[in-house]
């Protein structure tokens, strides 16, 4: 087993969000689109963040991940793999998400 981890903590809206749908190996799954907009500090000058990104929730908490509103920031964690075997393309797979309250 690799020592590396590959965690991932985002606070993002969910800007899209397709229906559930099943795998051929009947798991649950969610694809969305996250919005992350932020101001971060680097070498002490503020930039301003702003990303879409494309994630999944497959599994038990597909079902909470489908009913999310659009539009509300939430905190998610996750892990980033490819999206497929030959793809360059990142998805973030959520493990786990609250409602970000203010």
């Amino acid at each position: 087993m690799n020592e590396f981890q590959n965690q991932l903590e985002l606070v993002a809206s969910v800007a899209e969000r397709e229906i559930l749908r099943y795998t051929p190996a009947g798991v649950p799954i969610v694809s969305a689109v996250l919005l992350h907009e932020s101001e971060q500090f680097e070498a002490g000058i503020a930039r301003k963040v702003e990303f879409e990104i494309a994630a999944l929730a497959a599994g038990e908490i597909s079902g909470r991940f489908n009913q999310v509103e659009l539009g509300n920031s939430y905190r998610f964690t996750g892990f980033l793999t490819r999206k497929s075997r030959n793809s360059k393309s990142l998805v973030f797979h959520i493990i786990d998400f609250s409602l970000l309250t203010s």
